[in-house]
């Protein structure tokens, strides 16, 4: 499997039969997202940050919120969440996906604005990768960013939603969080290639960057 990101939420994830993009962007947000070609398009919430369909090329199957979905060997699972922490009632709905593809879990958390609940937790399950928002703005604070990670327990953790030089968003930077996590000096990866037999045993924080042209 090999996962690229885009920018903000959004993630091209090339698995064996499948390619799944996760939240499109609209260009307004000062990424380039180019062209990109899929079969499954994921949504976490429609707002233009997250849900333009239009940059994705192939008329990708779209999947919108909460439910079940299978595609050629790919599982997909929609679970019903708050994009804030009062039941919805700013912010509105979110959805987190659970992506089970080449035989590894992957939870893409959208925006997030809450506390996952033990129950919540428990129905995740084991997590291979975790796509984690991060810079606090319009999802979770940073320290229950870290609490995710320690109940979700993920063998890869990819931040995701935060500051960069040409976000027009006014995020946090991803710095913040590695100071959260006690990382220091952490190299960024063009792309993660990953395989269930070469995931780490103990979590492990991989920053990818974007594209800078396409």
């Amino acid at each position: 499997m090999e996962i690229s990101w885009l920018g903000h939420s959004c993630f091209i994830i090339k698995g064996k039969k499948k390619i799944v993009i996760t939240d499109p962007y609209h260009p307004s947000l000062g990424y380039s997202l180019g062209q990109p070609k899929a079969d499954i398009v994921t949504l976490s919430h429609l707002h233009p940050g997250h849900s333009y369909i239009e940059g994705i090329l192939n008329n990708p199957r779209q999947i919108k919120g909460p439910g079940e979905y299978e595609i050629v060997g790919t599982f997909i699972t929609g679970i019903a969440t708050f994009h804030d922490d009062k039941k919805g009632e700013i912010k509105g709905k979110n959805t987190i996906y659970l992506i089970e593809i080449d035989d590894m879990a992957l939870c893409h958390l959208g925006d997030l604005g809450h506390r996952l609940t033990p129950q919540l937790a428990e129905e995740l399950g084991v997590i291979d990768i975790l796509f984690l928002p991060v810079g606090e703005t319009s999802t979770i604070p940073l320290d229950i960013a870290v609490e995710i990670v320690g109940q979700l327990n993920p063998h890869v953790v990819i931040p995701m939603h935060y500051k960069t030089e040409i976000l027009a968003m006014n995020l946090q930077p991803v710095d913040k969080f590695l100071k959260k996590m006690g990382i220091r000096d952490l190299e960024v990866k063009p792309k993660l290639s990953v395989t269930q037999s070469s995931l780490p045993a103990n979590t492990q924080v991989v920053v990818l960057d974007y594209p800078r042209t396409l």
